[in-house]
């Protein structure tokens, strides 16, 4: 009994001490729930899932192993971020819940979850990927001359090769993460700037949401 106490004191005390200690902008723990809301930032303006937070994540993380889920509530961000949260939520193991909306860019993580659930009244949301032209413009002005563009022709060319390959590894993860696949081609109809809502009931079939546990990786 004694062991059984000392180790559940164990596990609690790092939780406590983050408790004590301020988190990032965007984060905030709830016992062993780590939350990540980029919908309203200390000035009340929207924010979004970006890039300087990927090394925030993995901070608390590292110094908070009694996490087990990851809470989420994003309309999206940085297609590259989301990504990479992704993986800290598969190295770490954690169940990913929703609690609000996770739209575009927030499903990758909500996926990396073992256990997925949403609140009732939350939403998941999908739509195609895009690249804003402004953006397109100055990566191309900044890689031209290293990957020898010496037209925007070939610069496109190359943005069709690279387009489908994305999407290629996109559909791959969906499915690896146990989606149907004809729910994850059904995701890429809906054009950027609208959102596609599947019902609750759509979601558990097509496997995003999961209620049960699947086995952790060691």
């Amino acid at each position: 009994m004694l062991r059984l106490i000392l180790a559940c004191m164990c596990l609690t005390f790092p939780l406590a001490a983050a408790a004590k200690d301020a988190l990032p902008q965007k984060f905030s723990l709830q016992g062993k729930t780590l939350v990540y809301d980029t919908e309203t930032d200390v000035q009340g303006e929207a924010a979004e899932i970006s890039n300087d937070d990927i090394a925030k994540l993995r901070e608390i993380l590292k110094k908070t192993p009694g996490i087990s889920e990851l809470q989420l509530n994003s309309t999206g961000g940085s297609v590259y971020a989301g990504e990479e949260i992704a993986g800290l939520v598969l190295e770490y193991g954690l169940d990913t819940s929703i609690d609000g909306a996770c739209i575009s860019a927030c499903v990758d993580v909500f996926l990396a979850g073992n256990r997925r659930r949403m609140t009732i009244g939350s939403r998941i949301g999908f739509h195609q990927r895009s690249w804003p032209a402004p953006a397109v413009h100055k990566y191309y002005r900044s890689e031209r001359k290293a990957q020898r563009w010496a037209t925007p022709f070939e610069f496109g060319s190359w943005i069709y090769v690279d387009t489908q390959r994305e999407i290629h590894n996109h559909l791959s993860y969906m499915v690896a993460r146990g989606v149907d696949p004809g729910f994850a081609i059904e995701t890429l109809r809906t054009e950027p700037g609208s959102e596609w809502f599947p019902s609750r009931l759509r979601l558990i079939a097509a496997g995003v949401l999961r209620e049960t546990l699947q086995n952790r990786q060691p």
